[in-house]
């Protein structure tokens, strides 16, 4: 027999944070990009044109697992890929209009089932309750070393004006080949 799981802050939070996880990348619509994509343009759409050193950095994967992932969105027209103004043996990828609205589409149809789930289960307090805690959950997954996010941010603050909010695909999400 297995003891029973521990019954502490942290394991609390992490199975919720996981089990919520999963039940927003199942309300994915079939045709929705793959996480480690979804990703990516949120990145490029938060801090611009990037190397794809930094893009790997930012999502804390290792640049080689991007390689497919980049390839797939450039074949598509949602990235571009352009040789760096200042050294021109490196590269910078960019988010084009057509990366934009999908990145916009998957993350508007999260969005809009995750406001559905909080409008029908959550009264008033337990939304402000709810509000203070995606702040402190920010907080967490902010990189103590850099201060950069370990995942794209959620905080609709981060590019103001510029569309919806970009969110990251899925927790855990590396490369998006097979993600979700």
């Amino acid at each position: 027999m297995f003891p029973p799981p521990p019954d502490d802050p942290a394991a609390n939070l992490r199975r919720a944070v996981n089990r919520l996880g999963r039940r927003m990348r199942a309300e994915r619509p079939p045709d929705a990009l793959p996480s480690g994509r979804l990703g990516v343009l949120a990145h490029l759409y938060r801090a611009g044109p990037s190397s794809p050193g930094a893009v790997a950095a930012a999502l804390h994967v290792q640049p080689q697992s991007l390689t497919r992932t980049l390839a797939a969105l450039a074949r598509d027209g949602m990235v571009t890929r352009s040789r760096a103004a200042a050294d021109g043996r490196s590269q910078v990828v960019a988010l084009t209009e057509r990366g934009f609205a999908a990145m916009a589409r998957d993350v508007g149809h999260m969005d809009t089932w995750l406001r559905a789930r909080i409008d029908a289960e959550l009264n008033t307090t337990e939304r402000e309750v709810l509000r203070l805690a995606a702040t402190l959950l920010d907080r967490l997954a902010t990189d103590p070393g850099t201060g950069a996010d370990a995942v794209p941010s959620t905080d609709p603050g981060t590019n103001p004006g510029a569309g919806p909010d970009p969110g990251a695909g899925a927790p855990g999400a590396a490369d998006g080949e097979g993600a979700g």
